[in-house]
């Protein structure tokens, strides 16, 4: 592990060397490189993630070609992938209850009713290189556009297995109490476990519909997204949903965690320097629930593309509502650089639930030329809209500006 100054300094060299070729003339070239080493490594035979640390996001083209996030889903790790025998592997649950208890995986799917519940889960840095390439420049893994996925999963909800370790807080749904999540399987970049929490009321209320996932997508997770068992926390950013979950804990504060207490939080726009943000981590709210958000998938950033008879293009993307408030009701696309919007066609291909994400088209007028810029812009259920720019943090984490699509040629 690098101590904070040494990591300081590191941070600051990947930083000159992502502005220097994620700019420019160099911008499309490099977007297309990563998306082809991607792909590259998921072709390798051995273990995914075994003795490296896997993050990386597919095409948003590829991303939105279908309603249910099947295959090329991003990877978002802290540690290498543990290789677990789902056989061998149990979950503790204690803390703040009178019946502290160890489940199986086979308990999980057999003595519990299965819940099924369809969402979509982000990354928290989902389209940082937009606010970094936009705004500022911030500090993390350079997602693009792809840091989502929209999914089935299916396990028992949290809410039946804590109520079987019998709370000690006899009001849990209006309760200040937490649950927090931890995976001891293998040391992590910054902390020697992975740890965070959520909110004991939002465990307990089944309206959140949190659930410890067994499947997805209609079979047994894969060890790069969780197996045997990870937490499903809907609507909440990706960051919370642990995978590889073997200790769950109602306690009193949050998890001490460093990924719960100096990561995945909205630093002021002061806290310019890691230094000037020490003083914030201990009294910045932990990152729950993520913003509305849309993104444009077709035309790519600086794609040439043809201007039909009647002077229309086709634009496409995804769009995901606000937390608990979908679902997504609206998405509008400009080609004028937002002075007028034409409202896009949902086209989800089954019933939105609140917690879905909605795959969006729309045919707008639009002028030939050069370097030209769409936008999209979506609502949600209790009237969230993006906002132009979202605010600048330091860690770039829930970004939710317009989306956009830039240096698109019409021609």
């Amino acid at each position: 592990m690098l101590q904070p100054g040494l990591r300081t300094a590191f941070r600051s060299l990947l930083s000159f060397i992502r502005d220097l070729f994620s700019r420019g003339p160099f911008a499309f070239i490099v977007k297309r490189i990563r998306a082809y080493l991607a792909m590259d490594k998921s072709s390798h035979s051995s273990p995914l993630g075994l003795t490296e640390i896997i993050n990386r996001e597919p095409s948003v083209k590829e991303l939105v070609s279908s309603f249910l996030t099947t295959k090329g889903a991003y990877h978002r790790n802290h540690s290498v992938i543990p290789q677990l025998d789902g056989a061998r592997h149990f979950i503790t649950v204690d803390g703040e209850v009178d019946n502290p208890f160890t489940l199986s995986v086979s308990q999980l799917r057999n003595d519990f009713q299965q819940h099924e519940v369809v969402c979509a889960m982000q990354c928290a840095g989902n389209r940082r290189h937009t606010m970094r390439t936009k705004l500022k420049e911030v500090h993390g893994v350079d997602w693009t556009d792809g840091a989502v996925m929209n999914c089935k999963w299916k396990g028992p909800r949290l809410r039946d297995v804590l109520m079987k370790a019998q709370l000690k807080d006899k009001d849990p749904e209006n309760s200040l109490m937490n649950v927090a999540f931890a995976c001891f399987q293998a040391p992590c970049e910054d902390d020697d476990y992975y740890g965070v929490s959520i909110e004991l009321w939002r465990a307990m209320k089944m309206s959140e519909e949190v659930i410890l996932a067994l499947d997805m997508n209609d079979e047994t997770l894969l060890p790069e997204y969780g197996f045997p068992v990870r937490v499903v926390v809907p609507g909440v950013a990706g960051a919370r949903w642990v995978k590889w979950l073997d200790r769950i804990t109602v306690q009193a504060d949050e998890s001490p965690n460093f990924y719960q207490q100096h990561d995945y939080k909205v630093l002021p726009p002061e806290a310019t320097t890691w230094e000037i943000a020490e003083k914030y981590w201990s009294t910045v709210p932990s990152i729950q629930e993520m913003p509305v958000n849309s993104v444009v998938a077709c035309p790519d950033d600086g794609e040439t593309v043809k201007l039909s008879s009647d002077g229309c293009i086709e634009v496409k993307g995804y769009a995901v509502p606000t937390g608990s408030q979908g679902p997504v009701v609206r998405v509008e696309v400009s080609t004028d650089g937002g002075e007028s919007w034409v409202d896009a066609e949902l086209q989800d291909d089954k019933p939105q639930s609140k917690w879905t994400w909605a795959l969006w088209k729309a045919r707008v007028k639009a002028e030939k030329g050069e370097d030209k810029t769409i936008y999209s812009r979506a609502t949600d259920a209790a009237g969230n809209t993006q906002p132009e720019f979202s605010q600048w943090n330091i860690r770039g984490v829930t970004y939710n500006g317009y989306g956009a699509s830039w240096n698109v040629n019409i021609v």
